[in-house]
């Protein structure tokens, strides 16, 4: 069962349309983080506390447990609402970190979204300074950014530079630059956002491209406290190649420019060898030259193929219109309830 009849998430996430309460909610997308979640949720509920005492904002904590395979969900759900509303949503299993930022945000019971990790690096204490550019500056998408990478290697800062610079080749409306996760949605930002129905989503386009007010906050992410990142390098190549295919075209801009390119240089080519022909009357080797013609454009075929089938496999994905996620369990921890046992709710 889906709700709103789009089939993006589970019956029991609110219906969309539906009027949130006033409020800010924090989501918390987890996956394998047992070893540091106990402490960040003692850092968040802090600055919850802090939000409700002196801006009277009302907060919710929502953990989204992408499929874990250690005790993550077990230690989610033994930690306190003291203070602070908590929600866990538990996914069947591991659907990648877009769906479990959009589970997040169908799940968010009040009006404003933040959106952070779970591994440490984004830290807290931030969350005053976004929530101070909403409610004070009028802005409806504060996000983050690195304020430089200078810790990396030559070579990823190269991979990052490049595919921003595919990404934003020739788009109408600019992705900002080395901008996170790390944000915060007003209510009409997230309520914009869920408006959206495509299923192949990337985040950080998708949060630009809503347009509204928007500002930028740089920070320094601190030092990961516990285990290794889950992003390896195939892992990044993977999500830049869904990043280019589910927001630009560019990809299939350079097929057709290559296409040229080698159509020219064929042309000019075979010019040269009726040019030596003609001149010299020296035949020119056949085999060698066909060999290389066949091997070079048949590579360019298939890379051309390769491409296109990225955009088809989309295109088959968006028909069946299957859900994005599946929740196995959730439950919600109030923060006057917060010595009661929690509700526990199976997904339909």
């Amino acid at each position: 069962m889906t709700h709103g009849g789009s089939g993006r998430g589970p019956a029991d996430a609110p219906e969309r349309g539906s009027g949130r309460l006033a409020g800010l909610s924090i989501v918390i997308p987890v996956f394998n983080e047992a070893g540091g979640l106990a402490a960040l949720h003692g850092r968040v509920s802090e600055v919850a506390r802090r939000l409700h005492e002196q801006r009277a904002l009302k907060t919710e904590i929502v953990y989204v447990d992408d499929g874990s395979r250690d005790a993550t969900l077990k230690i989610a759900e033994s930690l306190p609402a003291a203070g602070v509303d908590v929600q866990v949503v538990s996914l069947s299993r591991n659907f990648g970190k877009e769906a479990a930022l959009l589970a997040g945000l169908d799940h968010a019971r009040l009006g404003a979204v933040i959106f952070m990790d779970g591994d440490g690096q984004h830290p807290p204490a931030l969350v005053e300074t976004l929530v101070g550019h909403w409610l004070d500056d009028g802005y409806d998408v504060v996000y983050t950014a690195k304020a430089h990478r200078d810790s990396e290697s030559v070579l990823r800062r190269f991979g990052v530079k490049t595919f921003y610079s595919l990404l934003n080749w020739g788009a109408r409306h600019k992705i900002p630059e080395d901008a996170g996760d790390f944000r915060l949605l007003s209510p009409r930002a997230a309520a914009a956002l869920r408006q959206l129905p495509e299923r192949n989503r990337f985040f950080k386009g998708l949060a630009s491209w809503i347009g509204f007010r928007q500002f930028r906050v740089d920070y320094e992410p601190a030092a990961r406290e516990h285990g290794t990142s889950t992003w390896h390098l195939a892992s990044l190549i993977a999500l830049s190649v869904e990043g280019l295919t589910s927001f630009s075209v560019v990809p299939l801009w350079l097929t057709r420019l290559l296409g040229v390119a080698l159509a020219a240089t064929a042309l000019l080519f075979g010019a040269s060898i009726l040019v030596e022909t003609m001149v010299t009357n020296q035949r020119v080797p056949g085999y060698p030259s066909v060999v290389v013609g066949l091997m070079v454009l048949g590579g360019v075929q298939l890379i051309m193929i390769g491409i296109v089938g990225e955009y088809i496999g989309k295109i088959l994905s968006e028909l069946k219109q299957r859900p994005v996620y599946f929740v196995a369990e959730h439950i919600v921890k109030t923060a006057e309830t917060a010595d009661s046992a929690a509700a526990r709710t199976a997904a339909e």
